[in-house]
């Protein structure tokens, strides 16, 4: 398994999987790595593997994601392909023996994501959410001052995330086919976001407005917890806004400024004293801080991450499922097998 390959080596050699926007900019991170590099590539067009390997210096290109998973030579592989694709990569990767980390959001449904992370235990193979928000060193400075009291006991949470994506039939964030509208590239972060500082809701209520092609363009979703604490989040791709999350508790709150899902500082605000801005930059891109974790877990033989654990993934993709319920979403899981 690859956390048996892995244990106790000095390198953890990944694939890329879908050489695309996302993966150009992860793969960029891999030089501030000490124990990991990109090793190899995979695309079903051998012309986009061959030119994604030549631009960013990797040895092996191949030609069909079959292929990767059968490159010994690989040990971790991310996956960046459309969401609807990832169940079929990810089990795949699973059988082979390859940790995996997979872009968000992880599955289009909460089954899917659920047969993932089954597989995963199941076979002892190292499985993680690519949710780089939380470990961004800004959001890990949130979870310390939660943790230690600073703004007491958390009651609630609030963010927004919006974009002006207008609608286009031919564009993917409205092509249901490959997963596209805002609750699959946006609203996953709030919900995630809200799922880190309040764990599992206990009610969910979504409203919100469909595309003609019947992915959503816009939400508001309110999430009650236990004891009346409450999140309330907004996204959409046609109105853009701040980006900004807050954390409310008895004693004061802590403020995420824009863009929250990726942020350089928080901003704590305490009943009767002065603000206290906290700078936290990231790492090269952002997407370092989750290769390093990833890599740490292999290296030291864990198939999960205490950041970003499976049941988190699963808690927040049954969120999601109830709003796609509630909006009247069909999401198009892709299929089991390659």
């Amino acid at each position: 398994m690859a956390t048996e390959k892995t244990a106790g080596r000095g390198t953890v050699r990944w694939g890329i999987i879908g050489p695309g926007r996302i993966a150009a900019k992860v793969v960029r991170d891999f030089g501030h790595l000490d124990a990991a590099e990109p090793v190899a590539v995979a695309s079903r067009s051998a012309h986009r593997a061959a030119a994604f390997a030549a631009t960013h210096g990797i040895a092996r290109p191949h030609g069909s994601y079959r292929a990767i998973l059968d490159d010994d030579g690989v040990d971790a592989v991310y996956i960046a392909t459309p969401h609807p694709q990832h169940r079929a990569i990810a089990l795949a990767a699973i059988a082979a023996g390859k940790a995996v980390l997979v872009e968000k959001a992880f599955t289009v449904t909460p089954a899917a994501t659920r047969e993932v992370a089954d597989a995963a235990r199941a076979a002892g193979v190292f499985a993680m959410e690519a949710m780089w928000t939380r470990f961004q060193p800004a959001i890990v400075r949130l979870r310390e001052l939660i943790a230690d009291g600073a703004i007491g006991e958390v009651r609630s949470v609030q963010a927004d995330l919006g974009v002006s994506q207008p609608y286009d039939p031919d564009d993917r964030y409205y092509d249901p086919r490959v997963g596209g509208g805002a609750l699959f590239d946006l609203t996953v972060y709030p919900i995630s976001f809200a799922q880190m500082v309040l764990g599992e809701p206990d009610e969910v209520v979504a409203r919100g407005l469909l595309a003609p092609s019947g992915v959503d363009t816009e939400e508001s979703v309110l999430l009650t917890f236990p004891g009346g604490r409450t999140a309330t989040l907004f996204t959409s791709l046609q109105c853009p806004t701040p980006g900004h999350a807050r954390v409310v508790g008895t004693e004061g709150w802590i403020d995420v400024p824009p863009r929250f899902h990726h942020p350089d500082r928080v901003v704590l605000r305490r009943h009767g004293k002065d603000p206290e801005e906290l700078v936290a930059p990231a790492t090269g891109g952002g997407y370092f801080h989750e290769l390093e974790e990833v890599t740490a877990c292999l290296l030291a033989g864990r198939t999960e991450s205490a950041v970003m654990p499976l049941a988190d993934t699963i808690a927040v993709q049954d969120v999601m499922g109830l709003v796609a319920e509630q909006l009247g979403i069909d999401p198009q899981e892709g299929p089991a097998e390659l």
